[in-house]
């Protein structure tokens, strides 16, 4: 089960981690969690939103007893506010104090849900959780459909720039390679390079199915960049943290070595998700 604690809710929805008189983790008598408590809240919250609501008791990495909410509950709760705000733009003509009231005291919740719904579905939340407890080794394999379902497109998108220059002149200094900007051609080993540091870091499964939705013609190169069949909701985000990431290491890098140690240090899974080595020059640390 994902889990996410009533504190990771709470800053998601732009409040504080604790509420006042330390009553940031209890919940009402009725069984509310703090994020839900508000009267106004009550006529749009449905039985799957009270029954999501139900606390879950586990223990943290640190052994520590900690009180949780599924993590599918978030999604539910901004569509609760959402509809608060349906609500009160439906009041606004008519009872023009009460709309103000709404978003003077829940406006920034609203607004934060807004955001989140944005970027999260309900199988995106899923796949953020599962990234960072690393629970994607042991998912099922139609959970990963949905995943893959999440992160590919069903229709090619036009080409964007994803891959920032940065990225790539840190690449060639530390392979001792001059880099010429807007030089666009690269060696095709380049490209083995960015599914190793980048794309073999997507969810177990992605890079697989990219592809084979984009395979290399007789010349050896792809018709299309991979970042072209990934969605714009779940696939381009984690690409470009990934390649954020990735980037910023290169840079406090000041050798291939030191490289490549702090890229394994700060991705260990790796190992477990491809029996491929690095380019020569760059094969994993014993």
């Amino acid at each position: 089960m994902r889990v996410l604690t009533q504190e990771s809710f709470l800053r998601a929805m732009e409040r504080a981690p604790k509420a006042k008189g330390g009553t940031g983790s209890r919940t009402r008598t009725d069984g509310l969690p703090t994020f839900l408590v508000a009267q106004n809240l009550a006529p749009f919250m449905t039985d799957e939103v009270r029954q999501a609501t139900t606390p879950i008791i586990y223990r943290n990495l640190s052994g520590q007893r900690t009180v949780g909410y599924n993590a599918e509950l978030l999604p539910m709760v901004c569509e609760v506010y959402l509809r608060l705000r349906d609500h009160a733009n439906s009041i606004r003509e008519s009872d023009p104090a009460e709309y103000a009231k709404i978003m003077g005291l829940q406006g920034k919740i609203i607004s934060a849900a807004d955001i989140l719904m944005r970027g999260l579905a309900h199988v995106g939340i899923i796949a953020l959780v599962d990234e960072a407890t690393g629970y994607q080794q042991e998912r099922a394999r139609d959970e990963l459909n949905q995943i893959l379902e999440a992160y590919i497109s069903a229709e090619l998108l036009p080409w964007t720039k994803r891959f920032p220059n940065e990225f790539f002149r840190q690449l060639y200094r530390l392979n001792g390679w001059q880099y010429v900007e807007g030089n666009h051609k690269r060696p095709r080993y380049v490209g083995n390079m960015i599914n190793l540091l980048v794309y073999e870091h997507l969810p177990p499964g992605v890079l697989p199915e990219l592809k084979r939705l984009n395979p290399p013609n007789e010349s050896g190169r792809r018709k299309h960049t991979h970042h072209q069949f990934l969605t714009p909701e779940t696939g381009h985000p984690h690409l470009d943290k990934q390649i954020i990431e990735v980037t910023t290491l290169m840079r406090v890098s000041d050798d291939k070595q030191a490289f490549k140690r702090l890229f394994e240090k700060a991705f260990p899974k790796r190992k477990k998700q491809t029996n491929q080595p690095f380019l020569p020059g760059m094969e994993p640390i014993p």
